[in-house]
């Protein structure tokens, strides 16, 4: 019987700025699930970073590797669902439906690329032992021999830290971050050893409400608005970064304003997966107050996490803040080929 056994993928601790110095390997990281990939004795497994498994999901990818991998082997690697050209994370999550039939329709429709950035095993051989540059090797030449295929992908790579900076600030609007890894160091499964560092954009955004804080009468965070072509105000995410020390003012504040029309599109409480009890529990605002907050990634044209509140914009018309700001998915081919083309 084949070994299709989890193995636990290496991961990363994030920091505020990449590592300098000649010992590192830098990776764009993509926006999709982490995947690892054992094929054994002409079957595959494709196993999420929590040990779950994904294969039900992603049946094209699974027909895929079965069809060109070489058995005993083991890859690390990101799932990425590109619609219309641009990943997008709203398809990805669509996978994960508990109908088979509803599943092989959306892998038809939209499928799914493998970007492969590792190799942990190769004709039965364990490689983690093996330093990064090792198996980095290995793993161009494995893929080499398949030539270009639609569903896998080679992830870029570079040694210098000034170029993986770049690709934060100027390679894509929605690259989520850069991995940096040790060169000289074998694969460690399950512990964080990598460094991750996430591209933090920011936006500004209308108050079209708040909420009070759990048990207080102060406030706990604010509800974060962006105007559509229509001039509608729809609720895109909050920020909840408000030191206790402005809170009472801020209170003052805000209760000053309540009353007003608030979200005219999309508002709190609304059709959403995120929906709870509590998300109906929101005192509507007049759309004056507008701040810059920090955010990470956008999903469905809402801040996918909660964002940091960074400063007050009270030179900034309400009017203004508009959906232009958010990021934009990328293309992911763009993206590594963009990567390659500046490292060649």
């Amino acid at each position: 019987m084949p070994d299709l056994s989890f193995i636990a993928p290496m991961e990363a601790k994030l920091a505020e700025r990449l590592p300098s110095g000649e010992a590192w390997q830098f990776e764009p990281k993509c926006d999709g699930f982490r995947a690892v990939a054992v094929c054994c004795g002409g079957e595959v497994a494709l196993w999420s970073k929590s040990g779950k498994t994904l294969g039900r999901y992603f049946p094209e990818v699974l027909a895929m590797l079965s069809e060109l991998i070489p058995d005993g082997t083991v890859l690390d690697g990101e799932l990425v669902v590109p619609v219309h050209g641009a990943a997008s994370f709203d398809a990805l999550q669509a996978r994960l439906h508990p109908a088979e039939s509803r599943v092989r329709k959306l892998a038809e429709a939209t499928p799914a690329l493998l970007v492969v950035f590792d190799l942990l095993e190769e004709g039965g051989s364990d490689l983690r032992s093996l330093p990064l540059r090792g198996r980095r090797r290995r793993l161009e030449a494995l893929l080499s021999t398949l030539g270009e295929q639609p569903g896998l992908r080679l992830s870029p790579y570079a040694h210098d830290a000034a170029e993986a900076q770049g690709w934060l600030e100027q390679t894509t609007t929605e690259l989520d971050g850069v991995i940096a890894k040790r060169l000289d160091e074998p694969y460690r499964s399950g512990e964080r050893a990598m460094i991750k560092v996430k591209r933090i954009r920011s936006a500004d955004c209308v108050v079209g409400g708040f909420r009070y804080g759990t048990g207080s009468n102060e406030v706990g965070s604010l509800l974060l608005g962006l105007y559509d072509d229509d001039g509608l105000l729809h609720h895109v995410g909050f920020t909840s970064g408000i030191s206790n020390a402005d809170k009472p003012e801020l209170t003052r504040r805000l209760e000053g304003l309540r009353g007003g029309s608030g979200f005219t599109g999309d508002a709190p409480g609304g059709p959403s997966r995120w929906s709870t009890e509590r998300s109906a529990e929101w005192v509507p605002l007049a759309p004056e107050l507008v701040v810059e907050v920090l955010y990470d990634q956008v999903t469905g044209r809402r801040f996918r996490h909660g964002t940091r509140l960074h400063r007050w914009r009270p030179d900034k018309a309400p009017r203004q803040c508009t959906f232009e700001q958010m990021a934009q998915p990328a293309d992911p081919d763009a993206v590594i080929g963009e990567i390659v083309g500046r490292a060649g």
